[in-house]
């Protein structure tokens, strides 16, 4: 019965999983393409993404190395656009933290946005899950999106000069990050937290080398802390 229950967890999580792929397959397309047209050999371009898989941070990185920014300024912008994943993590412990070490350092590294998202929704959905469902369900929500994100980085790479520019596939980075943050905007902290990084975005679009960014997400942090702090006052 045990082995049944988790293969339905399984299963659930790789129909949750499924449609994440119509926007990974372009996401991770436009990465193939941005790290050749960056200068990075095929292996470099594959290497930064099987070791990173972090497609934002990757994008940063990227970005800040064709404006020919400092070393230690492409490292500390990557850093900090991927800091979100150990929130992410601390999320995570009370639903895996009794997992043997190995089992943790492999859904570490699978701990992208739209694994973590999917699963910490299913897991307030059901509770009452076992250790093993919700390690299945993980399982299931990374098995369509990783190996297309390895693929089509590849294809990006390889015949990215060749796919036109009316496919825009720059669409993809910012629908997927609506998608997975709009249903875990769930109170009045996260809503002010993400208008604050909104606002102070666009007012510090200025500032060199993609630095806005971080301030912006500084700002927002504070004042979702803030507003949270008050409500429980």
């Amino acid at each position: 019965m045990a082995g049944s229950t988790v293969k339905s967890a399984y299963l659930r999580g790789l129909r949750d999983g499924a449609p994440f792929v119509l926007v990974v397959m372009p996401f991770s397309l436009l990465f193939g393409v941005v790290a050749m047209d960056a200068g990075l050999s095929l292996t470099e371009a594959m290497g930064f993404n099987v070791l990173v898989i972090a497609g934002a941070s990757q994008f940063a990185a990227i970005s800040q190395m064709n404006d020919n920014a400092p070393v230690l300024v492409v490292i500390a912008t990557a850093l900090a656009v991927n800091l979100r994943m150990a929130m992410y993590s601390a999320a995570l412990v009370p639903h895996f933290g009794a997992l043997p070490f190995w089992k943790r350092a492999v859904l570490a590294y699978l701990n992208v946005d739209q694994t973590y998202a999917a699963s910490v929704l299913e897991f307030e959905r059901r509770p009452e899950m076992s250790l093993d469902e919700k390690l299945g369900y993980f399982a299931g929500v990374a098995t369509p999106i990783i190996p297309v994100w390895y693929t089509f980085a590849i294809v990006g790479a390889l015949v990215g000069g060749a796919i036109p520019d009316a496919f825009a596939l720059d669409f993809a980075m910012p629908i997927t990050f609506l998608a997975l943050i709009g249903p875990m905007l769930k109170s009045l902290a996260h809503v002010a937290a993400a208008l604050t990084s909104i606002v102070a975005a666009l007012a510090l679009a200025f500032v060199p080398w993609g630095m806005g960014l971080l301030l912006a997400a500084a700002c927002a942090m504070v004042v979702g802390a803030a507003v949270e702090g008050w409500m429980e006052r």
